[in-house]
């Protein structure tokens, strides 16, 4: 299994920290090596020694990190790369990118696939009760008089929009799906809701600061299509949220849903 273009980017540039990282742990503990005669060597000795250690573990955690990614599922002990890489390596990484001229939207979309790898790779599963599906208003058509803005069963699945096939699968599953208008609702919807799995459909960046915001509850991050441009008219892979949904349910539940389809249909 090769490693995919976006998810290369976000881990080149996070060798490319640790390097820039060494190099200057090598210079602090360099200057007071020759510096001074005797409690200098003493101090180049003991920083030597705590930049090393912290060398080891960002290393480790890269390691476990790519081995994820190849593998496809967790590495043992590896659980806490997730924390790090949401709390800590995010904002870095984007600083880091902003030096080399790399668009904010690339590393989020890398970031964005890391992480949907580390949450499948947990072979989390939870009922349906326990997952939520969070949408942007954007999907809907504008020109739609039927506003669904948190009140979802308000669609009048009329199929001009992916709502048209989001609900119908939604509601087969028992699954829970809401609609927010921004970061602040989305964030009292999650508290209000208490899920265990969160599916979220947004843009880079709605998606990338909710991943950080809800940490951690774990989610899986589907990018929109923007065809007319941003915030208007954008469509999903409705067939990617299907599929993370049939990752994380368990197999009597997303049999039953296959079962409903199937019932519908004949």
């Amino acid at each position: 299994m090769k490693i995919k273009p976006r998810k290369r980017l976000f881990i080149g540039l996070l060798l490319g920290l640790e390097v820039f990282f060494a190099l200057g742990l090598y210079i602090l503990w360099y200057i007071p090596s020759r510096g001074y005669e005797n409690f200098g060597r003493n101090l180049s000795v003991f920083w030597g020694w705590i930049f090393g250690i912290i060398l080891i573990v960002f290393t480790l955690g890269v390691v476990f990190l790519v081995a994820i990614i190849l593998r496809g599922r967790e590495v043992r002990g590896a659980r806490w790369l997730r924390g790090i890489l949401v709390r800590y390596l995010l904002p870095v990484i984007t600083g880091v990118g902003k030096l080399f001229g790399i668009p904010k939207d690339d590393i989020r979309r890398s970031f964005i696939e890391i992480n949907n790898e580390l949450v499948r790779s947990s072979s989390f599963k939870a009922p349906p009760k326990r997952i939520l599906i969070l949408m942007p208003h954007c999907i809907q058509r504008d020109v739609c008089p039927y506003r669904i803005t948190v009140a979802v069963n308000n669609c009048r699945q009329c199929g001009k929009c992916d709502f048209n096939e989001l609900t119908r699968i939604a509601d087969r599953l028992g699954i829970e799906m809401t609609v927010a208008t921004g970061g602040t609702l989305a964030r009292r919807v999650v508290v209000q809701t208490n899920p265990e799995l969160i599916v979220g459909v947004a843009c880079e960046r709605d998606l990338a600061s909710g991943i950080v915001d809800t940490y951690p509850i774990p989610v899986i991050g589907i990018l929109i299509d923007r065809p007319e441009g941003p915030c208007v008219n954008t469509r999903v892979n409705v067939q990617k949220v299907n599929d993370a949904l049939e990752t994380f349910l368990s197999e009597h539940s997303f049999s039953g849903e296959k079962e409903a389809a199937q019932a519908s249909l004949s």
